[in-house]
């Protein structure tokens, strides 16, 4: 017999009578499945699922929100049925880059999604895709995902956080005033490069930047998590904390989760946390529910570092580019 999954209820958790105002700001829109990962290309097969060039099968869309791809408008249901003010729309790099998609889906509901865009440093002409981007949309945020799995690395030989190649990206934030989000991978992996990106980013006072996942901790790694919080406590340097419950596989309330925000804001302070759901792929581990009311029905975090940290971070740094 199926063993039934444990809902928020189970452990005696309700929901709070006053919701706490959010925003997400680590989503992503899916208009064709068309990745390249270190497992080759990947295919849309239906219910939500995707093949490898390799053979690898894994589910990257919960069924029940789409089969091949992931609207804006379920995006938008899901973000107004949890009271979420606004979203960023991240490119995720597993699903294949989405820069006109996730444009054109912000164009037509600029009040709920801002787009980030991306692009491959490596492309020939990459400058042609930046001018179109970054200058002829107008896109205001940059998505770089460097991680060995389907980012940068998983592509290209390793590439220096700190080298030639990724100053030519940051120097091109810099002169179009982007805010910056990077996701580097896992602990372990030669993307995994936190030393040579705090050495980068002090080069960069102008720009700011969001680390993804909080660096990414693992299971019972909160020793690599202090360290890294060490390395990148930089005036400029923000966090998200999105699939958070994903990597550490614990059950909700996710307890190990909120330890690492707990020590986050103990080095960072109140301002620099900012929450991320990792919709739609993180769902298939926890719902859409559960991915904040873990911190907003948390006893170890004050009221005031809940709002800051589901909200007023976001609206601070974001506000001014939603119209």
């Amino acid at each position: 017999m199926r063993k039934k999954k444990k809902t928020r209820q189970d452990y005696g958790i309700m929901k709070m009578v006053i919701a706490m105002k959010k925003i997400d700001v680590h989503t992503h829109l899916i208009g064709n499945i068309c990745g390249i990962g270190s497992e080759g290309e990947l295919t849309p097969i239906g219910g939500g699922k995707a093949i490898y060039a390799s053979g690898k099968v894994i589910q990257l869309i919960p069924e029940k929100y789409g089969d091949k791809s992931l609207t804006p408008e379920t995006l938008i249901s899901v973000l107004k049925q949890n009271d979420v003010e606004f979203s960023v729309c991240l490119q995720g790099n597993y699903a294949g880059f989405q820069n006109i998609y996730t444009y054109e889906a912000a164009l037509k509901y600029p009040d709920m999604l801002i787009p980030a865009g991306t692009y491959d440093p490596f492309f020939r002409n990459k400058q042609l895709v930046i001018k179109h981007l970054f200058e002829d949309l107008g896109i205001k945020v940059l998505k770089m995902e460097v991680s060995n799995g389907s980012g940068l690395m998983a592509n290209h030989s390793t590439v220096d956080l700190n080298g030639e190649v990724m100053h030519e990206v940051y120097q091109m934030a810099k002169e179009h005033q982007l805010i910056c989000f990077i996701d580097i991978g896992r602990p372990g992996n030669n993307c995994y490069q936190v030393e040579a990106l705090s050495k980068a980013i002090r080069k960069y006072p102008e720009i700011i930047f969001i680390i993804c996942h909080l660096t990414a901790p693992q299971h019972e790694q909160m020793n690599i998590l202090e360290e890294n919080l060490k390395l990148l406590n930089l005036e400029n340097v923000y966090f998200d904390i999105a699939s958070l419950p994903n990597n550490t596989k614990q059950p909700y309330p996710f307890f190990e989760a909120q330890g690492y925000i707990r020590k986050a804001l103990d080095v960072m302070g109140i301002d620099k946390i900012l929450w991320g759901s990792d919709f739609p792929a993180a769902m298939n581990y926890c719902s859409y529910e559960e991915a904040y009311t873990y911190i907003e029905e948390s006893k170890i975090f004050t009221r005031e570092e809940k709002e800051h940290i589901l909200y007023k971070n976001a609206k601070r740094l974001f506000g001014g580019l939603i119209k």
